[in-house]
């Protein structure tokens, strides 16, 4: 007699957790479905990249097969160079004395204990990607499951499975499960959770931009962390990855990142997301007295790609406690979100934060839940009991030391302060 068909399971949003998801899902023949609130894989700027770690790009390898792997790593830049190199951004200079070496492991300060990390992940290399490339990599074989243009704001639960709710007071089919993988203000987090997974707003701001590889022609390969303290209300620093791999490709672009300290930048409403031309703008009036060396990357930004957003920080005592619940749970940042801090290694006899490759840490430990959460469904045989329970007590451990490694390194390089009873 022939099993009944098993039920999907269901993925709230399109992102990169998202997606390592259903590639899991997809090798081990486990139907599911996709609910991404864009439009389409174009609908928003994704040019800003990725440093990989060697946590992440294990993740990726035990989920991919061998022959989808070796395509990843061959769309992945591989960055030697002398390491990071700090730039004082009005005199272009290197400078002369370097900044006071900062307590590290204190967890008075909310830094997780443990040896700094280094940037290089594979082969004595720094490993990126861009966000939008990593994005086609993964859907590559999951297109025809993706549902665009439904925002999921939360579920139903049935006596044999659940629905996923649509912002529109639709309904989803039925599913064995249902994962948020749904981003920072997820509505799935929020119902599972009853309101303990918050999301703070640091008052630090990022701006992404992107310009030709001929407008780095001032700086040399390696990664590059750029600094402007002239400003009485804040620093701003900026951070980009020189990378070989382009040649004479004159189409190819580098992107950069800056980041701005709580008040440098205002603006109106208060908006969460801005991109194209007006945040394009906002970098290069911040740069304006910039030195010559630094211009081009402002004066030949490919402005369409520009984007703002708020820097956001979950609970940084740790991902919370909520009553289990066998049919959801939530991955990436609708479960954890993360500053870009929190990435560190030794330069000249002082610890830096890398803020290269955007969300970097983040964005690891969202490919570690996806690769954890697709294993154990895997392993599952068909039943999901226990699966939601023994992902969430092993991704709220790493998940916690991750968040608390970010937080810590923003509050002393960003001066951020999170009031968790606020």
């Amino acid at each position: 007699m022939a099993q009944p068909a098993r039920k999907p399971i269901l993925i709230a949003g399109g992102g990169l957790a998202s997606l390592l998801l259903a590639q899991a899902l997809r090798r081990a023949a486990i139907p599911f479905a996709i609910y991404e609130k864009d439009a389409s894989l174009s609908f928003r700027a994704q040019g800003y990249r990725l440093r990989l770690s060697s946590q992440g790009l294990d993740s990726i390898e035990s989920v991919l097969s061998k022959d989808d792997f070796a395509k990843f790593w061959d769309e992945c830049g591989k960055t030697g160079g002398g390491g990071q190199t700090s730039l004082d951004a009005l005199t272009g200079a290197e400078p002369v004395q370097p900044p006071p070496k900062p307590e590290v492991g204190a967890k008075s300060s909310g830094v997780a204990s443990g040896p700094p990390q280094g940037l290089q992940s594979r082969d004595g290399k720094i490993v990126g990607i861009s966000r939008g490339a990593m994005r086609q990599q993964f859907m590559a074989g999951c297109e025809y499951s993706v549902h665009w243009g439904r925002r999921v704001s939360g579920y139903e639960l049935t006596p044999t499975g659940v629905h996923a709710v649509f912002a529109d007071g639709s309904k989803s089919v039925e599913g064995e499960m249902l994962i948020g993988g749904d981003g920072i203000n997820s509505g799935v987090g929020a119902q599972l959770s009853k309101g303990k997974l918050k999301v703070y707003d640091t008052g630090a701001r990022i701006i992404h931009g992107q310009a030709p590889v001929s407008a780095f022609d001032g700086l040399g390969e390696g990664v590059w962390m750029i600094a402007d303290t002239s400003r009485p209300n804040g620093k701003v620093t900026l951070i980009t990855n020189v990378r070989p791999e382009a040649g004479n490709d004159p189409d190819a672009t580098f992107g950069w990142t800056m980041v701005a300290q709580p008040g440098v930048i205002k603006i109106p409403n208060d908006d969460v997301t801005i991109l194209g031309s007006e945040a394009a703008d906002m970098a290069k009036s911040l740069a304006a007295n910039w030195h010559p060396r630094l211009k081009p990357l402002f004066d030949r930004m490919v402005d369409s790609e520009a984007a703002f957003w708020k820097i956001t920080c979950s609970t940084p005592s740790g991902v919370p406690q909520w009553q289990n619940e066998p049919r959801v749970t939530v991955i990436g940042d609708a479960v954890h979100s993360m500053t870009p801090a929190g990435e560190y290694f030794p330069y000249r006899s002082i610890i830096l934060t890398c803020l290269t490759c955007t969300a970097a840490l983040g964005a690891n430990t969202a490919l570690w839940d996806s690769a954890l959460l697709g294993k154990l469904l895997a392993e599952s045989d068909g039943s999901i009991d226990g699966v939601t329970a023994k992902y969430e007590a092993e991704m709220r451990v790493y998940a916690s030391e991750a968040v608390a490694t970010s937080y810590g390194m923003a509050k002393q390089q960003l001066g951020l302060s999170i009031k968790e009873e606020a």
